[in-house]
């Protein structure tokens, strides 16, 4: 898969809380237009850096994310640890389990159907259909709101646009929770959330999961 960084995209709104700013001391220029995020940017001062010397990146650090001055991740706290997302992921599931088993159970939906001494084993469909349903509804009403879930709130994470670092939007977090969740209406769940979860271990340079890398996002710390 490229690693290549995706396009600027949608700029998000002036009162997102971690849209990514300028420097202090650097003004956009005229205009309102500002110079797109990753951008090479003046020195303070308006004065050139000496002749082979490169600018510093974007932001600055310590979160600068890498010394590229187009490394979008420039101005972002640092990425998350992927044995916290695997955690906060597991919490998550326990939360949304717990009301998919509310719901199914007085309406008598079983995983199990036991008759005598046959043990007919299969999947119910109508579990797995409003399992992948509540799922993607929690994680799609939480990510647009906060960038997180309870699991990344409890353990300081958020998910951030890849490009400029601002909240994902309903449509961006519906993508994302769709790729992640929507195998359980059908086979696999448990192997495909495995493997689309932890993607991020081996991914570089971004630790992207495939929904985030569909989705074009990022977990980062709070800092």
């Amino acid at each position: 898969m490229t690693t290549e960084p995706p396009g600027s995209g949608q700029q998000p709104p002036e009162d997102d809380p971690f849209r990514k700013q300028p420097p202090p001391g650097q003004q956009p220029p005229p205009g309102g237009q500002q110079q797109p995020y990753g951008g090479q940017q003046p020195p303070y001062g308006g004065q050139q850096p000496p002749y082979g010397q490169q600018p510093p990146p974007y932001g600055g650090d310590p979160h600068g994310g890498g010394p590229h001055p187009g490394d979008p991740l420039a101005g972002m706290p640092p990425l998350a640890d992927s044995g916290r997302r695997t955690l906060a992921r597991i919490i998550d599931l326990i939360l949304v389990g717990i009301v998919v088993w509310l719901v199914t159970w007085p309406i008598g939906v079983h995983e199990y159907t036991v008759n005598g001494n046959n043990v007919a084993v299969g999947k119910s469909f109508t579990q797995s259909l409003i399992a992948a349903v509540l799922y993607i509804a929690y994680d799609t009403v939480m990510m647009s709101k906060s960038g997180q879930t309870l699991g990344k709130k409890w353990l300081k994470m958020r998910v951030a646009n890849l490009d400029n670092g601002s909240t994902p939007s309903v449509q961006t977090s519906l993508a994302r929770a769709a790729v992640l969740w929507l195998p359980f209406a059908f086979c696999c769940a448990c192997i495909w959330t495995a493997i689309c979860g932890g993607w991020s271990y081996f991914d570089r340079p971004y630790k992207q999961g495939l929904h985030d890398k569909a989705a074009k996002t990022v977990v980062v710390s709070i800092v």
